[in-house]
């Protein structure tokens, strides 16, 4: 067994690679459009992790996702998670859990989706303004 992608279901797709591209940082690998079923299909990996990806859906018919349409979160390692985090901030990107521990972080992309941030390697030392930021939200 290999694994391939996590599909996620977006409900603006230049809102939603506003985000996962210009703020997030994935680069789009390929892109389908497929008339016939009436949707998109975006793929996307972090820089030289292309094994890693995440499928963007857009359905062109609006629809409403719940109950089982939906999942936890993605996870990416960064490698300095208090710069990863004050560039999504810079970008307008709310920080639902900042890395107050130097390690993990949480924000949503536009959909909601919630997307863990984690140090790679050691975690790094506390520092402000993140040791005191509050929650925000729900991550």
């Amino acid at each position: 067994m290999k694994y391939l992608h996590t599909m996620v279901r977006v409900t603006d797709l230049e809102e939603s690679l506003d985000f996962y591209c210009n703020k997030l940082g994935l680069v789009e690998l390929r892109r389908s459009e497929v008339p016939q079923g009436r949707f998109t299909l975006v793929f996307l990996a972090a820089p030289g992790d292309e094994d890693a990806q995440v499928e963007l859906t857009y359905n062109w018919d609006p629809e409403e996702y719940s109950g089982g349409r939906n999942f936890g979160h993605l996870a990416y390692a960064v490698d300095n998670i208090y710069a990863s985090c004050q560039q999504l901030m810079d970008g307008g990107v709310t920080i639902n859990r900042p890395p107050r521990d130097g390690r993990m972080a949480f924000v949503r992309s536009p959909d909601g989706i919630s997307i863990e941030l984690l140090q790679h390697g050691d975690a790094l030392p506390p520092a402000e303004p993140w040791a005191s930021m509050e929650n925000s939200g729900s991550w």
